[in-house]
């Protein structure tokens, strides 16, 4: 404030923007001369420019009458460029180096932030610069003079060799074709610096006029760096704010816009990172620090961020993990990126580095050795991908970085249920993509559900013990509900009652079937959530034959009913055939969608999404699978439309129809049983589209999709 009083405003002047000369304005740097000589003096003998390269040659007077002239050097540098003799085509005419060329250069190539002022009646007056050219001397002279030189050398030598020989010898010619020119040839000929130059020379010289700045002529241009016209049309641009004005005046250079950093990189400011969209911020904050609680984020963000918002918006960029937030593979690794150590495409990293995310949803300990056998990846990109997320431990492996954060578990359900969800889809892909073998997984989340321990030897031993005492109970309730059911035959001889054994190799295949029927759809991972959900319900009520939300297993209230119904039949509207394994996946995938509180959180049986599907047009295909396959009961189990509306139902019905007694068919025999059953006139075209629609190709054989087992 004292430094403002001290230094107040004297007076305000009125800034206007002349346009008249904008695009025809030069600006001429002449060479440093005594304050008492201007080269307006000069008399100026020829001007030329060429436009396009904004380059000026000036030919301008010597004194030769000013004491410090050398005569005698001027007429020697005479002779030396035009000879003994003169004509009209000499450079000094007079034979005397009279006058002196000056040749143009840009000083810069972006004038976008000078004017030419001009101050009148209190008014300023700015006019833009189109160019700004730099006035040098030019010594051409001196070439021609070496030119002449050399001519003058060379005829005497041939005038001496001439007189003692004779006539010249006829010489044979060699008539040569050029090549026809390639287009990479002419791509680096027109980029070479010899096409430039000669393109730059073929350019015409345009002769100008000059007038000195007494001449009336240049007072008549000069007034058209007034602006014409206080309240004119030129005079709207401004009518800006301060800031506008100044930007316009002094706009940033390309250069120094290139070098600012879009957003915060390796040292994050946090001032600049506040100024940028919420979403952004958690992107860029995730990015670097990884691994990060809900906790920390928010204080990062300030205390007047939303935390509803923040969540909606860490979802997109990042996965949770045993209750903290990691980020997302393809954030750290995008889709045209590779590997720095082996280059490795960014989609198998993200795999890899999924399948790592995945174990750490299991467990708190990962090996480094186990996670390279089942991704195959080197051992610099598995080590990159746990150094992101674990600390290691000597003699026991990779540990994750951060504890368990059960407090956000336990404040946020319906979050932990849609990543739940999330995961359950991941865990499918990649059991698919490294043939992960299903009885080989973990049965518990230990990831999610709570934080593990190492449990010692006599430890073990003691949890061994107590599962020992338990099945020794199950047992003897097992053998006395068996002498009950005796007892109760021996009672009532003509009922007899089913025995079904808890657990025994040989169950027959169709009483397995109809129990897992019964059972709800498994959408846990393993049991990994804290509050062992299964479909939005307790796994003790998933599991047995409780009623879901007062209906029991099979059965769904209408909304229920609706919801599922529009699922499956917009499901199998882009995908014609599908495994109850692959059916139950895309669901899981689509309740992570929903919004949480949705109706059909209330919990979906395996029994009812079945029945779902056979209402809704679709038909049970009984694959005739190889004996050894390794396909799982819900890999077994095809559904197909059967009959949607379109011209493709009776193709469709038929191509099942040979799938329902062969495994595997070839093109040729599908090609003859469909032209049989549905006519000669069947294109090739119809053809492709039901197989497109239905099945897969491997080896030479035509599969259902979701049934090749590779």
């Amino acid at each position: 404030m004292a430094n403002e009083e001290d230094d107040p405003v004297v007076q305000e002047i009125d800034v206007y923007l002349a346009k008249s000369l904008a695009e025809k304005l030069y600006l001429f740097q002449y060479p440093v001369r005594p304050a008492s000589m201007t080269y307006d003096d000069i008399p100026h003998l020829s001007a030329k420019i060429k436009p396009k390269q904004q380059k000026v040659e000036l030919e301008m007077a010597i004194d030769t009458l000013n004491p410090n002239y050398c005569r005698s050097k001027g007429e020697q540098i005479a002779l030396n460029v035009d000879g003994a003799c003169a004509d009209e085509s000499s450079t000094y005419s007079s034979k005397l180096m009279d006058k002196q060329t000056f040749c143009s250069s840009q000083s810069t190539s972006n004038t976008a932030r000078y004017a030419a002022a001009l101050y009148r009646q209190g008014e300023l007056h700015l006019t833009p610069l189109h160019g700004i050219l730099q006035l040098r001397p030019s010594f051409s002279y001196l070439d021609k003079a070496d030119a002449k030189h050399r001519e003058r050398e060379a005829a005497n030598e041939a005038g001496d060799s001439s007189q003692d020989e004779a006539e010249e010898d006829v010489k044979q010619i060699t008539v040569r074709f050029s090549r026809p020119e390639s287009e990479q040839a002419r791509q680096r000929r027109v980029q070479s610096y010899e096409f430039l130059q000669k393109k730059h020379a073929e350019e015409p010289w345009v002769h100008l006029h000059y007038y000195g700045l007494r001449d009336s002529r240049s007072e008549h241009e000069r007034q058209y760096l007034l602006c014409q016209g206080s309240s004119g049309v030129e005079n709207t641009e401004l009518v800006k704010s301060p800031s506008e004005y100044l930007m316009m005046l002094m706009p940033p250079s390309p250069e120094e816009e290139k070098d600012k950093p879009v957003a915060p990189s390796n040292v994050l400011s946090m001032a600049q990172l506040r100024t940028l969209p919420l979403a952004d911020q958690i992107k860029i904050l995730m990015k670097n620090v990884k691994v990060m609680p809900f906790a920390n984020l928010m204080s990062l963000l300030g205390p007047s961020i939303d935390s509803v918002a923040v969540l909606r918006g860490i979802q997109k960029v990042a996965m949770l993990v045993q209750g903290n937030w990691v980020v997302k593979s393809d954030i750290l690794y995008p889709k045209d990126s590779s590997s720095p150590h082996s280059g490795v495409p960014a989609e198998v990293l993200c795999r890899g580095r999924d399948f790592v995310m995945w174990k750490f949803t299991q467990s708190r300990w990962v090996v480094r050795k186990e996670v390279a056998a089942v991704t195959k990846l080197c051992t610099e990109d598995v080590k990159d991908f746990l150094e992101h997320m674990a600390v290691v431990r000597i003699n026991k492996g990779w540990e994750f970085i951060l504890p368990y954060d059960g407090e956000f578990i336990k404040k946020h359900p319906d979050v932990v249920q849609r990543q739940h969800m999330l995961w359950t889809g991941i865990q499918a892909k990649l059991e698919k993509v490294y043939n992960l073998v299903k009885e080989s997984l973990p049965k518990k989340s230990d990831g999610q559900s709570g934080p593990a321990a190492l449990l010692s030897g006599d430890q073990r031993v003691q949890v061994a013990k107590s599962k020992a005492q338990q099945n020794h109970a199950l047992l003897e309730r097992e053998l006395q509900r068996r002498k009950e059911q005796l007892r109760a035959s021996a009672v009532l001889p003509g009922v007899r009652i089913k025995e079904e054994p808890v657990s025994e190799e040989g169950e027959d295949e169709e009483d397995r079937e109809a129990e897992e029927e019964e059972e709800p759809m498994d959408t846990s991972l393993g049991g990994g959530l804290h509050n062992r959900l299964a479909n939005g319900l307790p796994s003790g009520r998933a599991a047995g034959g409780d009623s879901f939300n007062g209906h029991p297993p099979g059965c769904a209230s209408a909304p229920v009913a609706q919801e599922l119904r529009a699922f499956v039949e917009a499901t199998f509207q882009r995908q014609f055939v599908l495994t109850l394994s692959e059916l139950k996946r895309l669901f899981n995938l689509h309740l992570a969608s929903l919004p949480p509180g949705h109706t059909l959180f209330s919990g979906i049986s395996d029994r009812m999404l079945q029945d779902t599907v056979l209402a809704a047009g679709c038909r049970q295909i009984l694959v005739p699978f190889p004996p050894q396959t390794a396909a799982s009961p819900d890999e077994q189990k095809v559904f197909a439309l059967w009959e949607s509306g379109d011209m493709s139902d009776q193709h469709r019905q038929v191509l099942l129809e040979i799938f329902s007694k062969n495994y595997r068919v070839r093109r040729n025999m599908i090609q003859s049983r469909l032209t049989q059953e549905c006519g000669e006139d069947l294109s090739k075209q119809e053809v492709d589209k039901v197989l497109k629609d239905c099945c897969v190709s491997y080896g030479g054989m035509w599969y259902l999709k979701g049934t090749v087992q590779s």
